[in-house]
């Protein structure tokens, strides 16, 4: 998931961002809900965590102005008035969910994930399967053949992005939005990079690649009967990539 979380307090901040990243999650962070309200409009979040008592715009304010311009991004409230009124102004003002501090990250965590599902009407797959490759969201875990892969958090939610959108060309600008926070996006071709890195796992020593260049377009992922013919495994790029790649080996 994308997180937005508008949080003033830098301890609390903190601690939920290290939490969601570690958690495979990409999470943006501001804190006053001018700033708030300006990232959420320019971004697709999967999912926003509000303080309820920001600077500058607090956070009732700002989920209601939201709500009015057709935001239907779910909202999960945090504050420390945690009165039944409290709680029911807040649902009211067009919260989804609403989380009385103090609060446990794994109680957080289970909120979003029902947040989430709520917000597409069913569960989404926890457990996703192309060809014989198969990813297992809750426990991170990849496997091709029955052959486990390890990967680096970016690779991981990079292959996720793909697997929940197979058969579509995703660009760059989409992966770049599924694995990275704002202020910690990679420069230059550091896309491609985890592109080449992600099918020298996936698809090497597999005689039919899952993993597809378009050309001028973004990269794709079918099981093989259905590789598109505008599709193309681009050998003689991953052969450039594989040169660059020696020399980068920092990138993870």
């Amino acid at each position: 998931m994308r997180i937005l979380v508008a949080e003033d307090d830098k301890r609390t901040a903190n601690y939920l961002v290290k939490g969601l990243t570690e958690s495979g999650h990409a999470v943006d962070s501001v804190a006053d809900g001018e700033a708030a309200l300006t990232m959420a409009q320019e971004r697709d979040y999967d999912a926003l965590i509000l303080d309820r008592k920001l600077p500058g715009l607090d956070g009732l304010t700002l989920v209601r102005r939201l709500r009015r311009r057709d935001q239907r991004t779910p909202i999960l409230m945090l504050s420390g008035a945690a009165g039944t009124a409290d709680r029911v102004e807040g649902l009211r003002a067009g919260c989804d969910d609403y989380v009385a501090k103090p609060y446990s990250f794994i109680e957080l965590s289970a909120r979003l994930e029902t947040l989430q599902r709520r917000a597409t009407r069913s569960p989404a797959p926890t457990v996703l399967r192309i060809a014989d490759l198969e990813l297992d969201s809750p426990s991170r875990n990849v496997s091709r053949a029955g052959k486990i892969i390890n990967l680096s958090r970016h690779e991981f939610l990079m292959l996720e992005h793909l697997m929940r959108h197979t058969g579509e060309v995703v660009g760059r600008a989409r992966l770049l939005e599924a694995a990275w926070s704002y202020d910690a996006a990679p420069r230059g071709n550091a896309i491609d990079m985890h592109i080449y890195r992600l099918r020298q796992k996936v698809d090497d020593g597999f005689s039919c690649p899952l993993i597809s260049t378009v050309p001028g377009a973004g990269y794709t992922m079918r099981a093989p009967s259905a590789e598109p013919a505008d599709a193309q495994r681009a050998p003689s790029a991953d052969a450039a990539l594989s040169s660059v790649a020696q020399s980068k080996s920092g990138i993870s």
